[in-house]
């Protein structure tokens, strides 16, 4: 009786530890699609890279700009000579201890180097449009990315769904046909063969399981969000028979996407950005012509002087600081190059073969844009015949497991051609799945090649 009590004990210990964890446990949230992306576009470690690199083209480009306006310095100094030195109010080399107080405001002003600074300019221009170009593709990159682990994790949980619901049957088909066996209307053969089925669904349960849990925690890498913080996805409320209606033109696709590809657009940039390089190289070969000028002033004391001729030389700070060695200067600087070790010729040589690379890419961008949205194309065109085909499976593989069932309960058919239109309907229903979230993603991937992706892309209703 006591062991009685204490196991009663025990069962509601554990009972009431159980319950009180299902309620401290915080119910998963729900990330839906558009907040996915927004959350990428947000955390994209890449993204914000060139978000970054975006600031910096900016304050080249400015600098690039400011650089045609003049170089002003403001100078001063103050120190102590303890020997000789030279002092502007005697005019001569005194040996003693001096202190010297100097300022000056200078300004120099480029006036001609062969064009290389306006030339600067525009290759920073252009840099900066590159680099623009380079944030607006790698948006699209990462919307790309999440749009396939997120449609992913969605085909993972139909997967799972139909595994769930495959096991369920043959583990009630296997009930059916122990009883049956056990009344003598089935051989054992039968019930060793449907346990075996059994298994091998239950296995194929767990696979899907595994499979779900590592895309969802990929695509939490990917959010760069807690994987451990549970969190269901739901399915957007597209139409795939609207998505499957679509019938875009090639020729019309790769002409818009030489509008809208953002890569494309920064080949060009770059493009130009190469080339204005290599016209600014030329200037540093010419002659350049500055111009400059300058206000500046110093004060002298000169240390150990007798009285009478300390009121003489060392005049006071107001007199000689703002009459006595006061200074105005300006005028032209011609600077001619001759030789410096042929820098200027490698500097040339140099953005020479940068634009010629330039050249290169973009035009392997304008092959690479038909190529892209040719493939993108066929293969949207695969993918929704591959659909409509998908459901006429699945309508006839149900139509054909429906009848297989019947002539297996009322004995006509045998054990093996019952499972095997078992078979023929978990594949259809796997393939219909398969089709349909491959269907929607080839769309994405069609307006990622095209280069106008946005998540408006999976269509809603």
């Amino acid at each position: 009786m006591k062991r009685i009590v204490v196991v009663l004990l025990l069962a509601y210990c554990f009972h009431d530890t159980q319950g009180q964890g299902q309620v401290a446990s915080a119910p998963a949230r729900i990330l839906t699609f558009e907040e996915a992306i927004q959350i990428a576009l947000r955390n994209n470690i890449l993204l914000n890279t060139q978000r970054n690199n975006l600031e910096l083209s900016q304050a080249q480009k400015q600098a690039a700009i400011a650089s045609v306006g003049p170089n002003v310095t403001l100078n001063g100094s103050a120190n102590r000579f303890n020997g000789n030195s030279f002092n502007n109010q005697q005019g001569r080399v005194v040996n003693g201890i001096r202190d010297n107080v100097s300022g000056s405001i200078n300004a120099n002003l480029n006036l001609f180097s062969g064009l290389s600074t306006f030339n600067q300019i525009r290759q920073y221009s252009a840099a900066l449009d590159a680099q623009s170009y380079f944030v607006k593709r790698t948006t699209q990159d990462v919307m790309n990315t999440v749009s396939n682990q997120y449609l992913r994790v969605l085909l993972d949980i139909e997967l799972v769904k139909i595994a769930r619901e495959n096991h369920a049957a043959q583990e009630k088909l296997l009930e059916q046909i122990k009883e049956q066996h056990r009344l003598g209307a089935r051989s054992p053969v039968d019930e060793y063969n449907q346990d075996a089925l059994t298994k091998q669904a239950e296995y194929r349960f767990v696979l899907a399981e595994v499979t779900l849990e590592n895309d969802r925690a990929l695509l939490a890498q990917t959010l760069l969000i807690d994987a451990l913080e549970p969190f269901d996805v739901v399915k957007p409320r597209w139409d795939a028979n609207t998505v499957g209606a679509e019938n875009p033109s090639v020729e019309t696709l790769v002409e818009t996407a030489k509008q809208q590809r953002a890569d494309y657009h920064r080949a060009l940039k770059n493009e130009a950005a190469a080339r204005y390089a290599t016209l600014a190289s030329y200037g540093n070969m010419l002659p350049s012509l500055g111009a400059f000028v300058g206000i500046g002033s110093s004060y002298n004391y000169q240390h150990g002087l007798p009285d009478s001729i300390d009121v003489i030389l060392n005049k006071p700070f107001d007199e000689q600081f703002k009459t006595n060695n006061f200074y105005k200067q300006f005028g032209l600087q011609l600077q001619i190059p001759i030789f410096n070790g042929l820098r200027n010729r490698a500097t040339s040589v140099q953005a020479k073969v940068l634009q010629k690379n330039a050249d290169l890419m973009l035009s392997n961008m304008e092959l690479q844009i038909r190529n892209d949205v040719l493939r993108a194309t066929k293969t949207f065109e695969g993918s929704r015949k591959a659909y409509t085909v998908s459901l006429a499976q699945i309508a006839a593989a149900s139509n054909a497991y429906a009848l297989e069932t019947e002539r297996y309960n009322l004995g006509v058919t045998n054990f093996v051609d019952y499972t095997n239109a078992n078979r023929v309907l978990v594949q259809a229903q796997t393939d219909a799945a398969q089709a349909e979230y491959n269907l929607v993603f080839q769309r994405i991937l069609l307006a990622y090649a095209v280069g106008t992706l946005v998540p408006e892309d999976i269509i809603t209703e």
